[in-house]
C-alpha cells in the first residue's frame, strides 16, 4: 500500500497516516508483533507448566501406590491406625497422646473406607490395640493399610504443590518444576509420604505455614489467617513442631511491618505488627483445641498412669502450654523419651546416647548426591542475589531451627526426624535460577536428571536408600539402622522369597524386628534366642536392625553362619550348618 492510500484510509478514519519509511501502528508494527508473540507463548506455557506439574505428581504417585501396596505395616502405623478408628468411633482421646490427633484424623479419613472390624472399648495398650485391629479382628491388613496410608499421600501430593508455589513465588514457573521436582523424586519424602505416619504431614504443614507468611508482606489479612491455620495445624499433627512456632510468628510479625511500608511512625507500625502476631498466635491455638474437640467434643481425659513427671523449666513450660490436659500429657510422655537413653548406630559404630551429628551425616548418606548439590548452591544463592536476600530467613530459619532442635534430641532413628529439611531446602534449591545464566539453568537440569536416575534406580526400595556415594541402599544397613533401613516393611516380601526360593523350609529362626505378625504372612519362625545355639541349623533370618544391635548370642549365631540372601535391603537370610 502506497503511502498516499495511506493517507486516504487515515482520512476516512480520522487518522493521520504513518510518516515514509516508518511502521504504522497494528499487526504489522514490530512492538505489536513482540507482544503478540509474548501472548501466545504464555498461552502456551500455561498448558506445558500444568502438564509438567501434572507429569511430576504422577510419577510420584506411581512411586508411592506401588511401594505402599508391598509394605507390610512398620513399627509406629499400627499405633496410628488403631488410634485413627478408634478416634472416629469411639471419640476417645485415650491412646496414643503422645501425639496430637490430627496426623491420625488424616489417616482416619481412609479407614473409614476400609470399614475395619474393632470390638469396641479395647483395653489394652496402644501396640496391642494395632495388632488387635490388622491380625485378631478378621481384617485384611494389606487392605485397611492401603486405606490408611491413601490420605497420607494425597497430603503428600498437596504439600509437593506447596513447594511449587513457594518457589514460583521466588524465582519463577522454572523454578517451581525445579522444586517440585526434586520434592517429588526424594526418596525419603517417597517412603513416609506413602505411609500412615505423621512425620511428612507435620512438616508439610510448617512450609505451608512459612509459605503464607512470606505472601503476607503483599497481603496480610488472608495469608496471616492461613499462616496460623498451618501453624496450628502442625502443632496439631506432632509436637516436634513446636520450636517453629516462635519463628514463625517473628517471620509474620516481620511480613506484617513490611506490608504497612513507612508511612506510619515506628510506633504505631510495631503496635500493630505485635498485634498481628497476637492474632497468629490466636488462630493457631484455636486450631489445636478444634482438633482435639473435633476428637472428643467433651474433651474427657484422665492422666494415664505411665505419664511422668516433669518438673523444673520443662515442667513449668508444660503447665503454660494454652492447650487441652491430653496435649500436655502428651508433652509429658515426649520428654520422659527424652530422658530415656537410646541406642543408635552410625557407620558401623553401635553406641548408646545420642550424637549431636547424627541427623545430618544421616542426611548425607541418604540425600541423592545431586540433591545436596543443589541444597548447597541454592543456599548460596538466597543470601547472595539481593533480590531473594528477604526471603533468605523464611527459607532457611525454620528448617535450621527445626534441625537445631532434632539434633539435640536423645532419639538417633531416622532422618524422618528431619523430614522437612528436603521440604524446604527443595525450596532453596530452586533459588540457583535467580542467578539468570544460562550455565545455572544447565548446571540444575543436569543434575535434577541426577536425582531422578538416583531415585528411580533405587525403586520400589526407598526406604533404605543411600547415595551412590555410600553404595546405595545395598549398603545403607552397614552405616544405619532403624527407620533409615529396616522398619518392618518387608516381612511380606519376606514371605513370598521363602516360598519362591525355599520352598520345602517350613520353619525358620526368626529375628524380626517390626509390628507384623509373621504367621499371618504364612511364616512359621521361631526365636534361636530361646534355645541353645547348638540347636539352630537350617535359616535364620534376621532383620538388619538387629544385625547392627546383634550382641552375645545373636552375634555368635551370626558369626557362625553364612549370609545367602537379601530380602528387600532390610532382611538377611544366612545358612547355619
Amino acid at each position: 500500500m502506497t503511502y498516499e492510500q495511506q493517507s486516504l484510509r487515515a482520512r476516512e478514519h480520522g487518522g493521520r497516516p504513518a510518516p515514509p519509511g516508518t511502521s504504522r501502528p497494528g499487526a504489522s508494527s514490530p512492538a505489536r508483533y513482540g507482544s503478540v508473540r509474548r501472548a501466545r507463548l504464555r498461552r502456551h506455557r500455561r498448558p506445558l507448566l500444568v502438564l509438567a506439574v501434572f507429569a511430576l505428581l504422577a510419577q510420584m504417585v506411581f512411586a508411592m501406590v506401588s511401594t505402599a501396596v508391598q509394605q507390610t505395616p512398620t513399627i509406629d502405623e499400627p499405633v496410628y491406625v488403631g488410634t485413627a478408628v478408634v478416634y472416629v468411633r469411639e471419640h476417645s482421646l485415650r491412646f496414643n497422646p503422645e501425639h496430637p490427633p490430627l496426623g491420625k484424623l488424616i489417616i482416619a479419613t481412609g479407614t473409614v473406607f476400609a470399614h475395619p472390624r474393632l470390638e469396641p472399648g479395647f483395653q489394652g495398650d496402644q501396640e496391642r490395640l494395632g495388632r488387635r485391629l490388622l491380625y485378631e479382628s478378621g481384617n485384611d491388613p494389606w487392605r485397611v493399610m492401603f486405606w490408611a496410608r491413601l490420605p497420607v499421600m494425597v497430603v503428600t501430593l498437596l504439600f509437593g504443590l506447596v513447594v511449587f508455589g513457594f518457589a514460583r513465588d521466588l524465582v519463577g514457573s522454572v523454578g517451581g518444576l525445579a522444586a517440585l521436582a526434586l520434592y517429588t523424586f526424594s526418596p525419603d519424602l517417597i517412603t513416609h509420604g506413602s505411609l500412615a505416619t505423621l512425620d511428612v504431614p507435620a512438616a508439610g504443614f510448617v512450609v505451608a505455614a512459612t509459605w503464607m507468611v512470606w505472601r503476607a508482606r503483599r497481603r496480610p489479612l488472608p495469608y496471616l489467617v492461613l499462616a496460623g491455620v498451618a501453624s496450628g495445624a502442625a502443632v496439631a499433627t506432632k509436637m516436634s513442631s513446636l520450636p517453629a512456632v516462635p519463628v514463625l510468628l517473628a517471620l509474620a510479625g516481620w511480613s506484617y511491618w513490611q506490608a504497612l511500608g513507612g508511612g506510619l511512625p515506628r510506633a504505631r507500625r510495631t503496635i500493630r505488627a505485635l498485634a498481628a502476631v497476637l492474632g497468629v498466635a490466636v488462630v493457631l491455638v484455636g486450631v489445636v483445641w478444634a482438633v482435639y474437640l473435633a476428637v472428643d467434643p467433651q474433651l474427657r481425659w484422665t492422666t494415664p498412669a505411665n505419664v511422668p513427671q516433669v518438673h523444673g523449666l520443662r515442667g513449668l513450660f508444660i503447665e503454660g502450654l494454652p492447650f487441652p490436659d491430653a496435649f500436655r500429657d502428651g508433652m509429658r510422655i515426649q520428654f520422659g523419651f527424652e530422658s530415656a537413653t537410646w541406642r543408635g548406630y552410625l557407620f558401623g559404630r553401635l553406641y548408646s546416647g545420642s550424637l549431636w551429628y547424627y541427623l545430618p551425616a544421616a542426611l548425607l548418606v541418604k540425600t541423592p548426591l545431586g540433591m545436596s548439590a543443589l541444597w548447597l548452591a541454592g543456599t548460596a544463592a538466597l543470601t547472595a542475589v539481593p533480590r531473594l536476600r528477604a526471603a533468605a530467613p523464611y527459607v532457611l530459619i525454620p528448617p535450621a531451627v527445626l534441625l537445631a532442635a532434632a539434633m539435640l534430641g536423645a532419639r538417633d532413628l531416622g532422618v524422618r526426624y528431619a523430614i522437612f529439611v528436603p521440604v524446604f531446602f527443595a525450596v532453596a534449591a530452586a533459588c540457583v535460577l535467580a542467578l539468570r545464566r544460562r550455565w545455572a539453568y544447565a548446571v540444575t537440569a543436569v543434575l535434577v536428571v541426577f536425582v531422578a536416575l538416583s531415585s528411580l534406580r533405587t525403586y520400589p526400595y526407598y526406604l533404605p536408600y543411600s547415595n551412590e556415594a555410600f553404595g546405595g541402599p545395598a549398603k545403607t544397613h552397614l552405616r544405619l539402622h532403624d527407620s533409615n533401613v529396616d522398619w518392618g516393611q518387608d516381612l511380606g516380601r519376606l514371605a513370598d522369597r521363602l516360598r519362591e526360593r525355599y520352598p520345602g523350609t517350613k520353619d525358620v529362626w526368626l529375628v524380626y524386628k517390626g509390628s507384623g505378625v509373621p504367621s499371618w504372612y504364612g511364616i512359621h519362625g521361631h526365636d534361636p534366642l530361646q534355645v541353645p545355639p547348638s540347636r539352630v541349623h537350617g535359616l535364620l533370618v534376621v532383620s538388619d536392625t538387629s544385625i547392627a544391635k546383634a550382641e552375645g548370642r545373636l552375634a555368635q549365631l551370626i558369626h557362625g553362619s553364612k549370609a545367602i540372601d537379601d530380602v528387600g535391603h532390610s532382611i538377611t537370610i544366612f545358612r547355619r550348618p
